[in-house]
């Protein structure tokens, strides 16, 4: 006698979970399906993580708060750095932070509102920022110099982690973009090294929010976010022309970002399987396709443009769009609103700057605006086709083999 089958669950959001249940029973009182049957079809759904999508007014008020605060404070220490000694300077931005950093735990574990407890750590976050800047200033190092930003974003990273908490963990990735950023270009600044840099970026962020999926999902929300503005970024800077006329320069932080984002997307293909596996893969499309383009020279007076110049942004505009296209997929299946809104406004910017920096010496007056507006209602209509068809597809779906 063979065992029945094991009934497969599927993880959905809960606000999706609560409509299904609500039409269950809707269903039920009307006599269409079965008590029974109600229990059967709501026991293949579990509830699954969701993405941040609201906040409630006392939150985005504690959050406003502990920003200013924290600003404040650093702001009060600077002002006065001349009335206190190093050492005393030092000790009080560490009471701070450390009083910030245990009070939040302390009340975490007595379950005290999730708002007072971001902001206080927020606050934390940027108290250690504080320390960071502080102890730098003491020991006579330079306040401007990246690496600084960058031991600050470590060390809210590794705060956030620990605790799983968000705020710390946004304040982390901020300021780990800004030195991600910053750092390989401090010495030997670039164009072309910074479309490499955004490239790498994108498929760093890409690989974590995939080896995320699952385990801390509102990270891998923050992650995915921050790859597709990354990718998008990168294209953008990628199609100005002649970006990409001067030699670069294979500097430490530049081979080691490439060599990082590359060990990240090789872990992720291991952990991974399936379309998740594609994310860091197109990232990496995105990267090699930046580089192609800012590396193709073109002519930079406007009066003079010729047929490299048309093909090259043409070759553009159609991978930005490809991209935009594809981010507003990824948004659509991962539900995440966020990104596909980024997306969409990130191909109106694109557009707007193609048209006029391109096309405007050519197609003057009022014909630019027929141009312009006929490229808006063009690439429009291939992203919202693109959402609607996926969405049916994902309707048509009932075992997620999609996700």
């Amino acid at each position: 006698m063979t065992a029945p089958p094991k009934t497969v669950t599927h993880a959905v959001p809960p606000r999706r979970l609560s409509w299904l249940r609500a039409e269950l029973d809707e269903w039920t009182s009307a006599g269409i399906i079965s008590d029974a049957q109600s229990l059967q079809i709501s026991s293949r759904y579990r509830e699954g993580a969701s993405a941040p999508s609201h906040f409630s007014i006392g939150g985005v008020l504690l959050t406003l708060g502990g920003v200013f605060v924290g600003i404040g404070l650093i702001w009060l220490v600077a002002a006065n750095l001349d009335e206190l000694s190093p050492s005393l300077r030092l000790a009080t931005v560490l009471v701070l932070w450390l009083a910030f950093l245990l009070g939040s735990e302390v009340l975490s574990s007595r379950s005290a509102s999730p708002s007072l407890i971001g902001a206080l750590r927020l606050l934390a976050a940027l108290g250690f920022g504080a320390v960071i800047f502080q102890a730098a200033q003491s020991l006579q190092v330079p306040a401007y110099e990246p690496r600084l930003v960058g031991a600050w974003a470590a060390g809210a990273l590794l705060h956030g982690y620990l605790t799983r908490a968000v705020t710390p963990f946004l304040v982390g990735v901020g300021t780990g973009v800004t030195w991600w950023l910053w750092q390989p270009m401090w010495a030997e600044p670039s164009a072309l090294g910074m479309v490499l840099l955004l490239g790498a970026g994108a498929v760093l962020a890409a690989s974590l929010a995939v080896l995320h999926d699952g385990r801390m999902d509102r990270f891998a929300w923050v992650w995915r976010l921050v790859a597709g503005g990354f990718a998008l970024t990168a294209m953008f800077v990628a199609a100005v022309p002649d970006v990409g006329s001067d030699d670069i320069v294979w500097s430490f932080w530049l081979i080691t970002a490439l060599v990082v984002a590359g060990a990240f997307a090789a872990v992720a293909a291991l952990r991974t399987s399936g379309l998740k596996a594609l994310e860091p893969a197109a990232a990496i499309a995105v990267l090699v396709i930046a580089t192609l383009l800012a590396t193709w020279q073109t002519g930079t007076d406007t009066s003079d443009i010729d047929v490299a110049d048309w093909l090259h942004a043409a070759i553009s505009v159609l991978a930005y769009v490809l991209l935009a296209v594809a981010l507003v997929a990824l948004g659509t299946l991962r539900e995440h609103a966020a990104l596909t809104w980024t997306a969409t406004a990130a191909l109106i910017v694109f557009t707007t700057f193609q048209s006029f920096a391109v096309f405007a010496p050519i197609v003057t007056g009022a014909w630019l605006f027929v141009v312009l507006g006929t490229i808006f209602l063009g690439t429009g209509y291939l992203v919202d086709r693109a959402r609607r068809e996926l969405v049916q597809v994902l309707d048509r779906d009932p075992e997620g083999t999609l996700r």
